[in-house]
């Protein structure tokens, strides 16, 4: 009888156990038996994304060969199989998964990042180590394999209509009604972790009851899916291109077309972003109340979204850059926790409100008095993000590019 992962899993548990139990008579560290069993694992994924594009494996690691992106498009995440920077709305097209629901019906979605470095470098996806903090929370979910398919226990309702009315002119931020167009239920978590205790993320984009918002376009067929990217501001530098895929929030989940996931809310730990923080979450600051208009060069914030289309991305302010190749002493989450930022009333009668471009930046408009918490942060001051408190809201947004230009 050819053996199944179960066993290859079970054999692995029992080994570990073993280990525990008798180190010295074994020999055999817990780590390799985990490491084994983790990278099968990713094997097992990678072979049900091939199986469904119509080729084989080595096709499709190939598909992510080095070289098919340029310098100047600066791509980070190593399974991007296309960028387009020169549309309106940046897209990038990814590999497609398809697993099932926890009903058993066919679900679809991407996989983005990985606390393992070598599962993330097998993969091809962005390596999170952090992510690993999440892991034995109620902020995760876990997963099975059924068949060769990962099996969710949550699950998400693409079927509501988004619905956003602005607040109180000229703060619209909060909005009076956010309604997002996507809700998870109360098992369902992008941070999964699988049978051996690997953690990956993998957020739900598409089943029967419709598409993510940011899904542009998706080929069941070519086993492909293409991606809205959003803005952002890095080091100074602007394109720090990005998907929204979830947001423990309501009012975040809406804005950013995200998919509403209450059960985020549960991960370690809010206003905690240091390396040596045991949280799954890192700060950045979107802006709450910054300039509007759609022409308006220095038009961002969450209140500008709103006001101007809901279609402008709110451009927030990030820390650092995903580094693949980083293997200790690696910061990057894609579990952004937010600390809203506000222009002081004083700042914005003087004309000083502008774009804020960096963390140093942030830092320095706050030591000024020009910029202060937003309205209902609350909390310990955070000083990795210009000590602002947290806004209590995560969100999932992988990083994906920072090109040079567009």
């Amino acid at each position: 009888m050819k053996p199944t992962f179960q066993h290859f899993l079970g054999t692995c548990l029992i080994g570990l156990a073993l280990v525990s139990c008798d180190q010295e008579k074994y020999q055999i560290p817990t780590n390799q038996l985990f490491e084994t069993a983790a990278l099968r694992e990713a094997d097992i994924l990678l072979t049900e994304a091939a199986r469904i594009a119509g080729i084989s494996k080595a096709e499709l690691l190939q598909a992510r060969a080095p070289g098919r992106f340029t310098q100047q498009q600066n791509v980070f995440f190593p399974g991007a199989l296309a960028v387009d920077f020169k549309r309106s709305v940046p897209t990038v097209t990814l590999p497609l998964y398809k697993g099932l629901g926890p009903g058993g019906n066919p679900t679809y979605y991407i996989l983005t990042e990985a606390a393992n470095f070598n599962v993330a470098k097998r993969l091809g996806v962005n390596y999170a180590p952090k992510l690993v903090y999440g892991r034995d929370t109620e902020g995760s979910q876990k997963a099975t394999f059924v068949n060769g398919q990962l099996q969710f226990e949550g699950d998400v309702d693409f079927s509501p209509q988004r619905l956003v009315q602005p607040g109180p002119f000229p703060n619209t931020f909060p909005p009076a009604v956010a309604q997002p167009g996507a809700v998870g239920d109360a098992r369902y978590s992008p941070l999964v972790v699988l049978p051996s205790g690997s953690v990956v993320s993998a957020s739900i984009v598409a089943n029967s009851t419709g598409t993510h918002d940011h899904l542009v376009s998706i080929d069941y067929a070519k086993g492909t899916v293409v991606f809205e990217l959003l803005d952002g501001f890095e080091g100074g530098a602007q394109y720090y291109f990005h998907l929204v895929t979830e947001s423990s929030d309501k009012g975040a989940a809406t804005i950013e077309r995200g998919t509403y996931t209450p059960r985020l809310a549960n991960l370690p730990t809010f206003g905690q972003s240091l390396l040596t923080d045991k949280s799954a979450l890192l700060g950045f600051s979107p802006v709450a109340n910054g300039e509007t208009g759609a022409n308006n060069p220095e038009r961002q914030g969450l209140n500008s979204t709103i006001l101007d289309g809901q279609t402008f991305d709110p451009i927030n302010v990030f820390p650092l850059d995903p580094d693949n190749n980083k293997k200790d002493a690696n910061n990057y989450s894609p579990m952004w926790d937010a600390h809203i930022n506000a222009w002081t009333p004083q700042a914005i009668q003087a004309g000083k409100r502008r774009r804020i471009k960096s963390f140093a930046d942030l830092e320095q408009l706050v030591k000024e008095g020009s910029v202060t918490d937003a309205a209902g942060n609350m909390g310990i001051p955070n000083r990795f993000v210009a000590s602002l408190k947290p806004s209590r809201a995560i969100i999932n947004c992988p990083v994906i590019a920072q090109p040079l230009s567009r």
